[in-house]
């Protein structure tokens, strides 16, 4: 992981604190070891080009109830019904739970899907990240969605990453996956930005995982620091390792738009009210319930980004279902009430989707703990922006939730409409795997929602 500026007067550092071996890891983010200035001479090499659509992914660790969220079933036996009540939203018809009023008050901009299938079973992000199964996979594995876009479309501008994570590292593993570039290369990896639990994870000092806002935003100390270092590394003979995309990966760092899009204290302090504040400490091995993180992925989609992923909380609850969505649902339910809002007074609204999601759904049956246990065989999705047309719920499960009865969903049919919304041509685009066989964005006969598009 990254970290530039440690304790002044250590062994190895320049005056100002910075390390040469510091400087050279700039940007490895834990993509494998992989430099940022490696990273950008990958992305050189594959002749990327520009234009701007964004995607906004938000993960749900652990696979929210879909009977308490957008399925409420009130004519359930107890057992299986809960303790929500449904409650009206402004599209006649539509209801939804009771925790959640604020996205209620603006289910005209939603796309409820009531059948997402499919779900491998396995309590991790990949179908979320990548709109496929953990197996089998292709030589080199498959790229995140992410990947795609940033191999397709490449950066906006040089000094924003197309491809971003806020996805913090878990302690249940598979939480934390924010995908890879599988076989489109490490190039198209996602820049993290995040890290674990030991370690930042505070708005005002998560930048690039040790170095500070205010460091990055004191341009001129941190040039100066370079400054300091590139004289050092001549009079060694190592400034040959210095190259163009070092001096990019130097630009990145150096320039405003990174630090500016991860600095919430710019924006208007009645709309930072609006998301609210979360909680920073991790939900048992889940992620934290950092609310301002959904205003941090508009301001950076808005710099240039083209995918920004993050997880929040943790919802896997075996037991006391219900207080915990009464602890964490009304903080999810502000957050994206004021994403999707913000997007829409900002005009980015037909520009910039946004996704909310889980690995797979909970039983319908409450076991004696007051939890609902795994079921993959049918969960939810809250769609939103980029165009669509929203207003709607898609799907319908039987009385008790417990399979879908009409219009299943698959997740590789949501991510072929979130790349029609990028601007991606599912039937043009081909790459290959690492074993030369062709690959595509989805299989065949996988089309987007007729009901959004």
């Amino acid at each position: 992981m990254l970290t530039i500026f440690g304790p002044r007067g250590s062994r190895g550092r320049l005056c100002d604190g910075l390390a040469r071996r510091d400087f050279l890891k700039i940007g490895g983010m834990a993509l494998g070891g992989l430099s940022l200035p490696q990273l950008l001479a990958c992305e050189a090499q594959a002749g990327i080009g520009q234009s701007h659509k964004a995607l906004i992914n938000i993960f749900l660790p652990g696979g929210p109830s879909h009977q308490d969220f957008w399925d409420i079933k009130v004519d359930a036996p107890a057992e299986i019904r809960g303790e929500f009540q449904p409650i009206k939203t402004n599209v006649s018809g539509i209801e939804i739970g009771e925790i959640f009023p604020k996205i209620a008050a603006i289910a005209d901009k939603c796309v409820f899907i009531r059948t997402m299938v499919g779900a491998s079973g396995g309590h991790d992000a990949y179908q979320c990240m990548t709109g496929r199964p953990p197996r089998p996979t292709p030589a080199g594995g498959w790229p995140a969605a992410g990947a795609w876009v940033s191999k397709l479309k490449g950066p906006v501008n040089k000094t924003i990453p197309p491809h971003l994570s806020m996805c913090y590292k878990t302690d249940h593993v598979p939480w934390g996956y924010d995908g890879d570039g599988g076989f489109l290369g490490i190039a198209h990896s996602p820049f993290k930005l995040v890290g674990g639990r030991n370690e930042t994870t505070k708005t005002d000092t998560m930048v690039l995982q040790g170095i500070t806002l205010d460091r990055l935003q004191d341009r001129r100390s941190l040039l100066g620091s370079f400054d300091h270092l590139r004289r050092d590394l001549d009079t060694s003979g190592k400034m040959a390792g210095l190259d163009s995309f070092t001096q990019q990966a130097v630009g990145i760092l150096t320039s405003s738009a990174l630090a500016d899009a991860l600095d919430i204290s710019k924006e208007d302090p009645g709309l930072v009210e609006r998301y609210g504040r979360g909680d920073p400490k991790f939900r048992d091995d889940g992620a934290p319930k950092l609310t301002e993180n959904f205003l941090i992925a508009r301001r950076l989609v808005e710099a240039g980004a083209r995918v920004v992923s993050l997880n929040f909380s943790r919802w896997d609850h075996h037991g006391q279902n219900f207080k915990a969505i009464r602890d964490d649902g009304p903080l999810l339910d502000r957050a994206t009430e004021a994403l999707i809002s913000d997007l829409h007074n900002r005009g980015l609204d037909k520009d910039v989707s946004v996704v909310v999601w889980g690995e797979f759904g909970r039983t319908p049956k409450i076991n004696g703990g007051a939890g609902r246990d795994h079921w993959p065989q049918v969960s939810c999705a809250l769609l939103t922006c980029g165009g669509m047309r929203t207003g709607q719920v898609i799907g319908a499960t039987n009385r008790l939730g417990e399979h879908a009865i009409e219009r299943p969903v698959s997740f590789q049919e949501v991510w072929a409409t979130l790349y029609h919304n990028l601007g991606l041509n599912l039937r043009a685009v081909r790459e290959f795997d690492l074993r030369g066989r062709p690959q595509y964005l989805v299989d065949e006969g996988v089309e987007p929602l007729k009901e959004v598009i």
